[in-house]
């Protein structure tokens, strides 16, 4: 600061301009460049010459057209011509020489009163050379005389008859030459010098205003907090006094020409004598190159001192971003160490933090980093820098932590290699569990009976004990012995479960063979086949009298135990004898609930695995050169509402589904009760458009090279919800089951038809006033309207239109289908708007053209007629059907709406296929109401209509509640 400071000072001294005419620049509105027109008609300049006395001399030569130079013109010249000499010239007063030797009195009067009205300046003597012709000379003499007093001028006006008296008053050597005196003046080489001269007065002006700022702004700046920040200010203030040396050099360029064009005379003719003028105009502008000089080394001085405190200032905003990067890795490396021992999720998850501490064990670099950064640090202490308070602590820091990190790296790999091989133990053991149970309950029995189909069933059991091999988990002391160092609550209670589900399917399978045995060892009679299926219900032997008891030991070996226990999720127990097939319809349902858990427990880690491997790290600045510049903050777009979508899997819906377990065919009131959460997959679908374009232009990208778009789970709940349904029939559950099945097919209608009416294009309005989206289809569709050529009306009837309609609450919406370009997922339509009809002032007719495909849509009297054709007669009973309930809906709530009349339009039936809307809701006077019922009532057919349009007497505010009648 302090340097600045006295730069400032410096600068102040240097760049006050002591020469009065530069001073004047200020105060003068005029220059040469902005008169230069007006001075090159030349009837009046400054010659250069001065009087006795140092007053300067401004001569008005000969000048016949001097009485056409307009009072504009000629007080602009005089303004500039009297701004031009110095300060103390101008205190003393003007001479002004007027020569009209060739002229007549006229003009000399002419002149003399425009100067006697409008000169600017000081006057100390007027010199007239009068006409020389006798008339004239004779008429100025005498004329003069009278007229004196009409000049009004507090300084001598003089009247000469010849060059030679002028020279009396001003010595010749301040003349020009046709006033016969000897000086070399040339008018247009003094106004290309006056221009000159103030433009480089000018520059110089503007070159010491913008240091100054300059200056100001340096010493007013502080030291920024941020490598970014510090990078630009420096590279601001780089281009601003790159700027400023490029203006000086210009400036001095500039002024070195000038100088040599002043001194252009001398170099010609070393005798030359500068006139006062040209002496004055040599010194300032010697002066100001002077000043230039001076300015320019001391600001190269400020400069270099100052570029080596931004500089230095960079570095340690650069060590400092460094290091809390390096930091944020190492800590963020360090939390996933302190949870790396807590993987007892799922095999999945333990894999997910492996991969990490894998790829953070093979990026060795990330420590190198750190202790390279250290070392930058200890650079710059020994190179004296300003902060080394700072930086030392930080780089010892540093170190420190690399050690931290390597001392626990190896402790918690092995660790988590232990885990993950548990996990991968228990998964199999599960799984070949299940295929186990699967296996029992689709053998046929049919096949069974006889002695060879018995041999077979056996041999494929014995053939899946055999190949069990690491699957089947080994003695349990062994692994509470091999895996102590990893094992909680959480995980000795996942391998006590895997182990009686092992146990259970064991206890099954025994008695399974047992069965088989006794089928194999003696001859049976041939029974009636019945052939169990996974997918379809298991006929108990107990219905069957004629079948043989060997069929019904092989049927009851199907189950673990004779008496299943169930447990709902309030705790109360349930149990009975069970019958065969409630048996084997139960050993599907937990297959069916089993499936689902896992797939659910699945999910919620590829959701976590998502969120934690991709949008979590694009946070992270250490990945910030692997994500594209078009992905950046755009992370809500990519992944919408994924987060919300994880927590309610994780938190809520997943620990209810496992409450379930055990009751599998209850598990629909867990749907029912989260079906309002489960909507918010909606949302997802809403933002999927923009997230999987963004996806498209980042598919090739390093940073998303392994990433998976997570499974959609509503359509695999309808898929388990019909499963569950299919072999719960006759249980508690089964309404419950029935209606979570609607509720989640709602929620896939809701979320297709959003999908949809996102993709409009070219409606103006806003389609959310339309009220909710009830139906949407494509159609092919024909026009007719009463108004407008015969031609067009024939086309429309035979080419249709094929329009995509959407049914609103409030509208119907025609648009025009298009595919986008593109394959798979790519490929999504869009939809062109093309028209909408309200829906209070439309009607319908069921049946039209004798096809039962189509149906009608009019408004306006049946002006307009949109023949519809649905694909099939189902769809268009669905639509009619749909329309009707919205305008019959439109009809009830418009009761008892009009305050004038006792009977209202909403009481207007529905008769035949003829629907009145609510455009039929204007005010009908009661005299009438029975006339047009009776009306309706009699004459209305698929094919008739009634346009009717009656006026009755209300008041405007009550009409605009109506619409008109058609």
């Amino acid at each position: 600061m302090i340097i600045l400071h006295c730069f400032i000072a410096f600068f102040v001294c240097v760049c006050v301009f002591p020469p009065d005419e530069i001073m004047q620049l200020d105060s003068s509105p005029l220059r040469a460049a902005d008169i230069t027109p007006e001075l090159r008609r030349q009837f009046a300049f400054l010659s250069g010459g001065r009087g006795d006395n140092g007053s300067p001399i401004i001569v008005f030569p000969e000048f016949p057209s001097f009485g056409e130079i307009t009072d504009r013109e000629f007080h602009n010249v005089l303004t500039y011509l009297t701004s031009v000499p110095s300060l103390p010239s101008t205190d003393v007063g003007f001479i002004l020489v007027i020569d009209r030797r060739q002229d007549r009195w006229a003009a000399v009067k002419g002149t003399l009163l425009r100067i006697a009205g409008a000169f600017p300046g000081n006057l100390q003597l007027v010199l007239v050379l009068r006409p020389t012709t006798l008339l004239q000379r004779t008429l100025s003499d005498i004329l003069f005389k009278f007229n004196k007093d009409d000049f009004k001028m507090k300084v001598p006006v003089i009247m000469l008859s010849s060059v030679s008296e002028l020279h009396s008053y001003i010595d010749h050597t301040q003349l020009s030459q046709d006033l016969g005196g000897t000086q070399a003046y040339c008018h247009e080489k003094w106004i290309t010098h006056r221009t000159a001269i103030e433009g480089f007065a000018l520059m110089v002006k503007k070159m010491a205003q913008t240091l100054q700022s300059f200056g100001t702004e340096l010493a007013e700046t502080e030291l920024p907090n941020e490598a970014q920040a510090t990078t630009l200010l420096l590279s601001a203030h780089s281009c601003k006094k790159d700027q400023m040396k490029d203006d000086l050099l210009v400036a001095l360029s500039q002024g070195g020409r000038l100088l040599e064009s002043i001194n252009e005379p001398l170099k010609h003719n070393p005798d030359h004598s500068m006139n006062q003028d040209e002496l004055e105009n040599l010194a300032t502008v010697q002066r100001l190159l002077s000043q230039l000089d001076e300015t320019e080394r001391a600001f190269d001085e400020f400069w270099g001192k100052h570029r080596a405190k931004l500089e230095q200032c960079l570095q340690l905003r650069h060590f400092e971003d460094d290091y809390k990067e390096v930091r944020l890795l190492l800590d963020r490396l360090s939390e996933k160490l302190t949870t790396f021992s807590e993987v007892r999720i799922s095999h999945a998850h333990a894999d997910h933090v492996l991969s990490d501490l894998t790829a953070y064990e093979e990026r060795v670099c990330a420590l190198d980093r750190a202790l390279a950064l250290a070392g930058e640090g200890d650079d710059l202490v020994q190179k004296a820098h300003y902060a080394q308070d700072s930086i030392v602590p930080k780089s010892s820091e540093l170190r420190a932590l690399c050690q931290e990190l390597s001392d626990n790296l190896k402790a918690k790999k092995e660790l988590l290699l232990k885990a993950r091989e548990l996990h991968r133990c228990l998964e199999r053991a599960s799984k070949w569990c299940d295929d186990g149970i699967y296996l029992l309950a689709s053998q046929p029995v049919d096949k069974c009976q006889s002695h060879e189909g018995a041999e077979s069933a056996l041999q494929e059991l014995e053939g899946f004990l055999a190949d069990a091999g690491q699957d089947r988990l080994s003695d349990l002391n062994s692994i509470w012995t091999d895996y102590e160092a990893v094992l909680d609550q959480h995980l000795r209670d996942q391998v006590e479960k895997v182990f009686q589900k092992q146990a259970s399917m064991q206890e099954m399978f025994d008695k399974r063979r047992v069965s088989l045995n006794k089928l194999a060892a003696k001859q049976t009679r041939p029974v009636q086949p019945v052939a169990p299926r996974p997918e379809a219900f298991i006929k108990s032997p107990l219905s069957s009298p004629g079948q043989s008891q060997c069929v019904f030991f092989f049927l009851a070996a199907l189950n673990t135990r004779s008496r299943v226990f169930f447990r709902n999720p309030q705790g109360k127990h349930r149990h009975g004898s069970l019958s065969e097939e409630e048996e084997n319809l139960a050993v599907l349902r937990r297959h069916v609930m089993n499936e689902l858990l896992e797939t659910e427990r699945a999910y919620v880690e590829e959701l976590l695995c998502v969120l934690q491997g991709y949008a979590s790290e694009m946070d992270n600045a250490a990945m910030a050169h692997l994500i594209p510049p078009h992905l950046q903050n755009k992370k809500e777009v990519l992944f919408g509402n994924m987060p919300e979508i994880y927590h309610f899997h994780k938190r809520t819906f997943l620990r209810e589904l496992e409450l379930y377990a055990d009751c599998p065919e209850l598990v629909g009131r867990c749907f029912l009760e989260r079906m309002t959460d489960l909507q918010i997959y909606e949302k997802y679908c809403h933002n999927k458009p923009r997230s999987e374009s963004l996806w498209r232009q980042c598919s090739d990208s390093i940073f998303f090279q392994n990433y998976k778009i997570p499974t959609e789970m509503i359509r695999h709940f309808f898929g388990s919800l019909q499963e569950m349904l299919k072999y719960s029939k006759g249980c508690d559950g089964t309404d419950d089951l029935q209606e979570a099945l609607t509720s989640i097919l709602g929620i896939l209608k809701a979320v297709n038809d959003s999908m949809h009416l996102i993709a409009i294009t070219g409606y103006e309005g806003n389609l959310s006033e339309l009220g909710k989206l009830l139906m949407q289809g494509s159609f092919s569709v024909w026009t007719e309207h009463k108004k407008g050529h015969a031609k067009v009306k024939d086309l429309a009837r035979f080419k249709p239109m094929q329009r995509h309609i959407f049914l609103h609450e409030k509208a119907l919406l025609f648009c025009k289908r298009r595919e986008e370009s593109g394959e798979g997922y790519e490929k999504a339509p869009s939809y062109s708007f093309k028209q909408s009809l309200s829906m209070n002032a439309v009607g319908i007719t069921e049946n039209a053209k004798g096809d039962n495909k189509k149906f009608e849509i009019w408004c306006n009297s049946r002006e307009e007629v949109y023949i519809v054709q649905a694909p099939t007669a189902e769809v268009k009973t669905t639509w009619v059907k749909e329309i009707r309930k919205v305008l019959t809906t439109q009809l009830e709530a418009c009761r008892g709406g009009d305050r004038f009349f006792r009977i209202t339009t909403c009481g207007l039936p529905i008769v035949g296929n003829f629907c009145p809307t609510p455009c039929y809701l204007s005010v009908i006077s009661e005299m009438l109401i029975s006339v047009v019922l009776g009306l309706m009532t009699t004459f209305c057919n698929p094919n008739f209509y009634i346009n009717a349009k009656v006026k009755a007497t209300a008041t405007p505010d009550d009409l605009s509640h109506h619409t008109s009648v058609p």
